[in-house]
């Protein structure tokens, strides 16, 4: 039996294990899994006595803190810990009474807050009951009612230590899956002290790192968009180049509309006459006069009169949508299209006979945008309350079926960069699958010279990561040296 095996054993006994156990089991960790010099960066904590003798009306609890804390009493910053109950035990990360310090380090890092939300949706896909806060250094935010009420066996658990709780699960009852919980979150700490697997472990820790990666992006699929068409029928697909997003719009038409659609790119030049009507020069018998021309929109509109239709606008932020939609954004209300009530426009021109315009319920439409692009102006707000938003990031998976090894490990390094380092407004940047994507290793390292690397330099000129430029130098020059 390993020592993982045997310390996640003990913790689902909960408080029916014997005394003295539960450290020698954690100290064997240390030497099998991870580096035995690696004990000196924890301190190991057993107050499991409490569940013996109440002394001082303490709650049982057991864990790893840093070194730095005093060997006993209250301590400081972050924490891996467990409370046994009767017959099994909650586990999770939590922060000292004392606050967060020694750990700001990794308290305050966006890439912490970051994996501990990718590990709750991982295990909730595994049905483990768990809570995680929004930002684990936010103390003044508790465990939620709705969550500590599934638990009442540890309610005073929850009475004494919900402020500093920021992840917690229950363990589940099986042992391999139990197990697994315990895994995870050793190697997560591991991670964030800086603790390499030794090497008869070490796949296992990257497959779990790799997973915790692929959760960090909810990857949308045609599916959850075409249910989000049906319901809001105006949708936009946002996110940083190579994501996919005109790919995914299209599959939308082919496999939910039947190839029924159109798209039109945007771009400066378009105009309120290309998207919505205008006139047209139609020379005839030696004369010039002028045609009514029904733009993209009412084309759509006409095609839609005879069953779902959907209208794709690629890189809608790239025309000025004032402009271009003029006063047809009226109609763009999602639920007063169609019916008796449906919202109309009196247009400048008539098309046979008749200036008046509305959307047909049949009608939805697709845009795309590309987020990395500052040089776009953001939609304005009036717009923007029009339509739907699905962000479309890159997709680990993709990477990781349809090109060579090296492609997934220089996508890797990268990532961890902008999720260790980058603010929110700039994790959106990532550059996609896209550039990852090649049939042999000389395919892709001649792609990463020529296409991503003078994307990072566009980023670095610009500025866009802010505080995490350094890091992202330092990745691109990596990346530089690999390729030449």
């Amino acid at each position: 039996m390993t020592a993982l095996s045997e310390l996640s054993n003990l913790i689902r006994q909960g408080r029916n294990v014997p005394e003295g156990t539960i450290r020698k089991a954690i100290e064997a960790l240390f030497g099998e899994r991870y580096p035995k010099q690696a004990v000196k960066d924890a301190q190991i904590r057993d107050a499991y006595a409490l569940a013996r003798d109440d002394a001082e009306g303490g709650v049982p609890w057991a864990g790893l803190i840093n070194p730095d804390n005093p060997p006993s009493g209250p301590y400081g910053g972050t924490s891996l810990v467990w409370f046994p109950g009767e017959n099994t035990s909650l586990i999770g990360l939590g922060i000292g009474t004392r606050g967060i310090s020694p750990d700001e380090g990794i308290l305050t890092r966006p890439g912490h807050k970051r994996r501990v939300a990718a590990l709750r949706r991982l295990l909730a896909q595994q049905d483990v009951l768990v809570w995680s806060k929004a930002g684990p250094a936010a103390l003044g935010v508790s465990v939620p009612k709705t969550f500590t009420t599934k638990l009442v066996e540890f309610s005073s658990t929850f009475k004494r230590y919900a402020h500093e709780m920021y992840f917690v699960a229950k363990l589940p009852d099986e042992p391999t899956r139990a197990e697994q919980v315990v895994q995870y979150l050793l190697d997560l700490y591991a991670h964030e002290r800086g603790w390499s697997p030794l090497k008869a472990f070490e796949t296992q820790a990257n497959v779990f790192l790799g997973n915790l990666r692929s959760q960090l992006f909810q990857i949308p699929t045609v599916k959850s968009v075409s249910a989000l068409l049906r319901a809001r029928r105006f949708v936009i697909l946002q996110g940083p180049p190579g994501t996919g997003k005109t790919r995914l719009a299209e599959l939308v038409k082919l496999q939910t509309f039947e190839g029924r659609g159109s798209t039109i790119q945007f771009h400066p030049s378009v105009t309120y006459e290309d998207f919505v009507i205008g006139l047209s020069p139609d020379p005839a018998e030696g004369q010039l006069r002028f045609t009514v021309r029904p733009g993209a929109l009412m084309e759509a509109a006409k095609n839609a009169s005879t069953g779902d239709f959907l209208l794709i606008v690629d890189e809608i932020n790239r025309a000025d949508l004032g402009k271009v939609l003029g006063e047809a954004i009226y109609l763009f209300e999602a639920g007063e299209v169609g019916g008796p009530n449906a919202r109309q426009v009196r247009l400048p021109h008539e098309v046979d006979g008749n200036a008046i315009f509305r959307l047909p319920e049949s009608l939805y439409v697709l845009g795309t945008m590309n987020t990395a692009d500052r040089s776009i102006a953001n939609l304005d707000l009036a717009i923007r309350r029009r339509f739907s938003f699905v962000t479309v990031p890159p997709d680990r998976s993709a990477i990781e079926k349809n090109a060579p090894p090296i492609a997934l490990s220089f996508f890797d390094d990268l990532a961890d960069v902008f999720v260790e380092h980058a603010p929110d407004d700039a994790l959106g940047l990532l550059p996609g699958q896209a550039y990852y994507l090649a049939a042999n290793a000389d395919e892709f390292l001649a792609r990463v010279k020529h296409e991503l690397i003078p994307l990072l330099d566009d980023y670095l000129r610009q500025g866009l990561l802010g505080p995490a430029g350094a890091e992202l130098q330092a990745v691109r020059d990596r990346f530089d040296d690999m390729v030449n």
